[in-house]
């Protein structure tokens, strides 16, 4: 069986990060699989979906970690293309990835106590964002 929904989600632009468990968890719950996948997915390749502790020192790193290792600049080839300033937002959350996907067992997410799913936005403005969550199992 197969069941697909999604989160309309906004955010305020770069480093902004969102714990999407609960939504997540209640499409799981929605789809009355009990034992199976969940895929969270983020349309757009400047956003990120992943897992971390989502607690506030975390949500500042990340971000601080991704800044450091692929910071702004206009040496990227996709600033020299496109001079839209989010070369490194594209970097970013192709490195960290737009998808993830969460064992489902007796009808729930199989996450560690400190394990949430996140989302991050890597692009510089402010976005709208659609997640698709497919779940798929028995």
């Amino acid at each position: 069986m197969t069941y697909q929904d999604h989160i309309e989600i906004h955010t305020t632009g770069h480093r902004h990060m969102q714990d999407l468990t609960g939504n997540v968890a209640r499409i799981v719950a929605a789809s009355e699989i009990q034992q199976g996948l969940a895929h969270v997915f983020n349309v757009g390749s400047t956003a990120s979906i992943g897992t971390i502790e989502f607690e506030p020192g975390l949500e500042r790193d990340l971000p601080e970690v991704l800044d450091r290792l692929l910071p702004p600049s206009r040496d990227y080839g996709h600033e020299q293309a496109w001079h839209d300033g989010n070369g490194h937002s594209h970097l970013q959350a192709t490195i960290l990835s737009q998808g993830l996907t969460v064992p489902v067992h007796q009808g729930q997410l199989v996450l560690g106590t400190w394990q949430q799913i996140f989302h991050l936005e890597c692009d510089v403005k402010p976005r709208r964002r659609t997640i698709v969550v497919t779940v798929l199992g028995d």
